[in-house]
């Protein structure tokens, strides 16, 4: 079954402390979930506040807005 979420972060959350931090995606759209693989750039990158995006199946690109 199909769904939208919204997300409004468009950044990882930083977990602390370890030796080093680890990042969770906030955004939705990493290939390695729940880890942050940098995908949020695109967010910042082809996205506008206030709107809804609907990404394609692999979360690599816009196909509409909702």
């Amino acid at each position: 079954m199909a769904r939208l979420i919204r997300h409004d972060a468009d950044g990882p959350i930083k977990i602390e402390p370890q030796d080093k931090p680890i990042f969770i995606c906030a955004c939705g759209l990493s290939q390695n979930q729940p880890y942050c693989d940098g995908a949020h750039s695109y967010c910042r990158k082809h996205e506008e506040e206030g709107k809804v995006y609907r990404y394609d199946e692999d979360r690599t690109g816009i196909v509409g807005e909702a």
